[in-house]
């Protein structure tokens, strides 16, 4: 009797226990769906108010001025004074030329100054010189001019007495002589005054030649020594030597391409959009990278410049659409974003890296509607 008594009760605290996990299932499900329900409209709201203004894209790439460092004269090298890799500052030597010929160059080119001084000074002192024949010659003249006034005033005086046999005609013939004589004279040195101030002319010119030439020799010297100064090439800014071919004992032409000096200092994004992103972009956006480097930290940035046009007009063979088939694709706009990093992190940042990129372009929604306003029509 005990047995048969005890079945109809196991099998209600089982109806129970069923009934109970069943409600325990059932109010599993409804807070699942209602924490689902939460969190998409959670989800739907920060997507409304954020989401939906944030342009994303992985075709973003570090970036970095670099300059390539060539010679500007020819020569074997003779010295490299960096290693790959290595850290320089603006003004720092990198490499060195055999000097030998451009000092040889400078020595030549200072001494044709020197000639050219001695020119100069030689044409100084003949300037002088003439100008003091020039001054002993109308002295001269000056003579063979009051010769000349006392010849004719004796003929003046004795012409009278000679028509009246008061004088010999032979004393009269004697002074027409001399008066002839001294006319003669001054017309010599006048035409030697004439003469040595045509000299002056010359020499003056001659004068300003060796002047001329002696400019001419100043600017050989100063580019034999640019010549010179230029054996040793310099770094024009600072960063980190890279792509380095440069050997010594290489023969180098004025732009053989030696090193790379690239300013890892000042690294910034390129990041390249779809067309269909840029529209609400704007300069100074704020601007969150994810850099593949450092995976699980968040940089920051901002929107620096646009490009003025798409990469595909700046190509080195831009597509020409105006063909028989056309397919239409969606052009990239280069879009320059600035780091705000510090230094540690700016150590770690090199050129060439990966970077995805979030803009939020929120701050254009005011542009937007002006824009909307500026081209309704009706």
């Amino acid at each position: 009797m005990s047995t048969t008594a005890g079945v109809p009760a196991r099998d209600a605290a089982d109806a129970g226990n069923a009934s109970a996990r069943r409600g325990t299932k059932r109010n599993f499900l409804i807070g699942t769906l209602l924490a689902v329900v939460v969190a998409g409209a959670v989800w739907g709201g920060h997507w409304w108010r954020v989401g939906r203004f944030i342009e994303s894209t992985d075709d973003a790439y570090l970036q970095a001025d670099s300059v390539t460092v060539a010679p500007k004269v020819s020569g074997y090298v003779s010295d490299v004074y960096v290693a790959d890799n290595q850290a320089v500052k603006a003004g720092d030597p990198l490499v060195k030329l055999d000097a030998r010929q451009y000092q040889v160059a400078l020595d030549q080119a200072r001494a044709t100054i020197d000639a050219r001084v001695a020119d100069i000074e030689h044409a100084q002192a003949q300037l002088a010189q003439q100008r003091a024949n020039i001054a002993q010659t109308q002295a001269q003249q000056e003579v063979a001019r009051v010769s000349l006034r006392h010849a004719r005033d004796e003929v003046a005086r004795y012409a009278p007495l000679a028509a009246t046999g008061a004088e010999t005609t032979e004393r009269l013939d004697g002074l027409t002589s001399t008066r002839d004589e001294a006319a003669a004279t001054l017309a010599a040195d006048s035409a030697a005054v004439e003469a040595a101030r045509a000299q002056i002319t010359a020499l003056s010119a001659q004068l300003a030649q060796a002047r001329a030439q002696l400019e001419a020799a100043r600017a050989n010297a100063a580019q034999a020594q640019l010549d010179l100064d230029n054996t040793v090439v310099k770094s024009a800014l600072a960063g980190r030597v890279g792509d380095r071919t440069v050997r010594v004992g290489q023969f180098v032409q004025p732009g053989t391409r030696m090193l790379t000096v690239v300013p890892v200092q000042s690294t910034y994004l390129e990041a390249n959009f779809k067309e269909t992103q840029i529209g609400r972009m704007r300069v100074g956006q704020p601007v969150e990278l994810s850099v593949d480097a450092l995976p699980g930290h968040t940089l920051h940035g901002v929107v620096d410049s646009f490009s003025p046009g798409t990469g595909a007009q700046f190509a080195l063979l831009p597509p020409e659409n105006a063909t028989g088939n056309f397919t239409k694709i969606v052009q990239r706009v280069p879009v320059r974003i600035r780091l705000d990093t510090g230094p540690q992190t700016r150590s770690v940042l090199l050129p060439g890296m990966s970077v995805t990129v979030d803009v939020d372009t929120r701050s254009a929604r005011d542009d937007e509607r002006r824009i909307e306003a500026e081209n309704h029509r009706g």
